[in-house]
């Protein structure tokens, strides 16, 4: 009976997203539909667009339940302490209320502001209750719930118009798929399957309709979010995920993973000769660390090659699943192809010492791994190429550093500083970092911490007059699928006379080899078993993940929802029997946690590689204080320069800098101020561990979205 009631509760409670329901009682769960007036204006660019993943609804969250054990957030009220609006920093999933808020926010802040939406997956909530189980409906539904807020918030006119789904949005949004968007979770055959007939009904207001075929066949498609301008690609990662035992990686020509390696870099190739960019998006991301592989190797090998030839085309790399705030590297060094590569020279990089890489393809859930997933992240930024002395990874100090050699040529100095830094380039692959792309990864809605969005800012110089797409489209290359279908295999029947043949040819290789040793021919390299893509001409200048140029990224602000103070408002506004009056309980306010073009910590003049390497660098440091100063900061006010990188305008967001109050800034302060007056001050209290890098620390901070306090950070990660 339990799955028969589960089954009507989230009937009941999807069913009413079609209608305005206001509840006078403070514990029910809502959802919201209301109609959006259809605009008849064509949008300018903003130059920003909204990340937001792992969304999580749950229809049988209960607020003021218990949030551990078995029934998370599912038990009776009035038990426990699970919030309103969620239960942050536990394992319990979004409760609708949260949902609904979120997306009022995003309708009243942002909405007008942004040019389109990358929404990476998850949709749908865990199966961690045994007396509610998922089911494939359920998990259907809750994905149809999430469509309908996006609906609700960018919709035309309130719904999915059913003669022209492609025309029901006012700004493109790019879905994927998440590894709890399918049952059993992580689980996705090779298509055409259940999934990919589910959701080719789910998202038809996203999928262009020339890609049908191809989505049909594996989940995968782009959406060109400018026209002729950007293409957002949509990749299965599922494909990939090392936890998905339905598939076997990316080698063999039989596999799904092949077949979306193939489409994607034919799509790239495409997209490289109408001149346009792309950014990659995926749930999964493609951590390797020595605790924790997401993907299977053979894909993660070809995505690392892919990224480094299509470096003239890509953008960025984004992804969700994590719920931490992170970015990765992926680095050409590790590439363990015996073939040779066009424009790769491996010799010229030295990869870190290599180790063995875990099986754990989990998020990180526990307070272990994430701790051990991000000393691994931090222990091999510490091995990054050293700038020589008195130079830097930061795109500013480069130009700096050229300016003053050139005067030290002109003063007669010595040519070893030059070869110093000629050697420093050769190591990172040249000026601009191109040895090494970027995965950049963003934490969740579902309050694994707080609640968070992304709002990113990128380069439209010379494109301000242009226009988000009117409408989904996106007409793909071509690819020939029976050429990928066409794979020898052996039937049953004939075991032994397959067998026999093999043994027959190597006896003939056998001989051709003895007549042949004599001669002593040189060894040939090996063929690749696949089409290698090429790289950028020579003549291409730097991509736009490397130097700064349109549809660059420039910045994001990184936003959150403190639940802990938002859920107390809540529960101290309501009235003695615990409800509001209908519109008066307090509201979900996301607030500015940090933003990359005003920061004091991270110090990003913008997000091209360069940056990504200069902040990294000094992460990975031992030891970072306030007081460490930057070459541009070091010189001489001749040699100054003013920083020409253009201040982000956020203000039109409805979020300010003002709107952070972070008690650890001015704890930082201080401890900056101490550091001019000279010594520092001992601590005359019980000896704890302390982090002696800042930076290191002021990431972490931001990984669990600033849940954790200092003394906390330092106990985990201090030495």
């Amino acid at each position: 009976m339990v799955r028969f009631s589960s089954e009507l509760l989230l009937f009941t409670v999807c069913a009413a997203a079609y209608q305005e329901a206001e509840s006078t009682n403070g514990q029910q769960q809502r959802i919201i539909q209301s109609p959006v007036e259809p605009g008849s204006v064509q949008r300018k660019l903003q130059g920003r667009f909204l990340h937001i993943t792992d969304i999580h609804p749950d229809p049988f969250y209960k607020a003021y339940s218990i949030t551990d054990g078995d029934h998370p957030c599912h038990g009776k009220a009035g038990k426990g302490d699970a919030g309103y609006f969620g239960a942050e920093m536990t394992d319990c999933d979004t409760p609708f209320t949260l949902v609904n808020a979120t997306f009022d926010w995003i309708e009243k802040n942002i909405k007008d502001d942004i040019d389109f939406v990358v929404w990476t997956g998850d949709s749908a909530r865990h199966d961690n209750d045994e007396d509610y189980p998922r089911s494939s409906k359920q998990v259907a539904d809750l994905n149809r719930y999430t469509v309908d807020q996006f609906v609700r918030i960018f919709g035309k006119t309130g719904k999915i118009d059913p003669k022209n789904p492609l025309d029901s949005f006012v700004v493109p949004i790019v879905p994927t798929y998440g590894n709890n968007d399918i049952l059993p979770h992580n689980i996705f055959t090779k298509g055409p399957n259940r999934w990919t007939r589910e959701f080719e009904d789910i998202w038809r207001g996203f999928i262009p309709q020339e890609q049908k075929h191809s989505f049909a066949r594996g989940g995968w498609y782009f959406s060109e979010v400018i026209p002729n301008r950007l293409a957002v690609f949509s990749l299965n990662s599922l494909y990939f995920f090392d936890s998905n035992s339905a598939v076997d990686g990316c080698d063999a020509k039989s596999e799904p993973g092949y077949e979306h390696m193939e489409w994607l870099r034919i799509q790239l190739e495409f997209i490289r000769e109408r001149g346009m960019k792309a950014i990659l998006t995926g749930h999964v991301p493609p951590a390797r660390t020595e605790s924790k592989q997401n993907w299977d190797e053979t894909c993660f090998q070809k995505y690392t090659l892919w990224l480094r030839q299509y470096r003239d085309v890509i953008v960025a790399s984004i992804f969700g699943h994590m719920n931490v705030d992170h970015f990765m590297f992926q680095d050409v060094a590790e590439l363990k192809y015996k073939f040779k590569i066009d424009g790769l020279e491996s010799e010229d990089y030295e990869a870190e010492e290599g180790f063995d890489i875990a099986r754990d393809t989990s998020p990180v859930d526990t307070l272990g791994a994430k701790k051990a997933y991000l000393s691994e992240l931090h222990d091999s930024w510490a091995g990054l190429p050293k700038p020589p002395k008195g130079a830097s990874y930061n795109p500013l100090n480069s130009s700096i550093e050229a300016d003053l050699v050139k005067r030290r040529k002109r003063k007669g100095g010595k040519k070893k500083k030059q070869k110093e830094i000629d050697k420093f380039y050769k190591q990172i692959g040249g000026p601009w970092g191109e040895r090494f792309s970027l995965t950049l990864v963003s934490p969740s809605v579902v309050p694994n911490f707080f609640p968070t969005l992304r709002i990113i800012e990128y380069n439209i110089t010379g494109m301000e007059r242009e226009h988000p797409a009117s409408h989904i489209m996106g007409t793909p290359a071509e690819v020939f699928y029976g050429q990928l279908d066409d794979v020898t295999e052996i039937p049953p029947e004939e075991p032994l006379r397959a067998e026999r043949r093999r043994r027959d040819t190597e006896d003939v290789d056998v001989q051709k080899k003895r007549r042949k040793k004599k001669k002593k021919k040189p060894k040939r390299p090996p063929k690749p078993n696949f089409p290698v893509p090429l790289p950028p001409k020579s003549s291409s200048a730097p991509g736009p993940a490397y130097s700064p140029q349109a549809l660059s990224l420039i910045s994001w602000k990184q936003l959150y929802a403190n639940l802990t103070e938002i859920n107390a408002a809540h529960k101290e506004s309501a009235n003695s029997n615990g409800k509001h009056k209908p519109g008066n309980g307090p509201s979900v306010d996301y607030k500015l946690e940090y933003n990359t073009s005003h920061d004091k910590y991270y110090k990003m003049n913008d997000l091209t590689m360069m940056s990504w390497l200069h902040l990294a660098e000094r992460i990975g440091r031992e030891e970072l204080q306030h007081g460490d100063v930057e070459i541009s900061e070091r010189l001489d006010e001749s040699d100054a320069v003013t920083n020409i990188a253009e201040e982000a305008d956020w203000t039109d967001l409805g979020v300010d800098d003002s709107d952070f109050d972070s008690d650890h800034e001015s704890e930082s302060q201080d401890v900056h101020a101490s550091k001019k007056g000279g010594k520092k001050k001992k601590n005359k209290k019980a000896k704890k561990k302390k982090m002696k890098n800042h930076l290191w620390k002021e990431f972490l901070r931001r990984a669990y979205v600033h849940t954790m306090t200092d003394d906390e950070l330092d106990e985990i990660f201090g030495s």
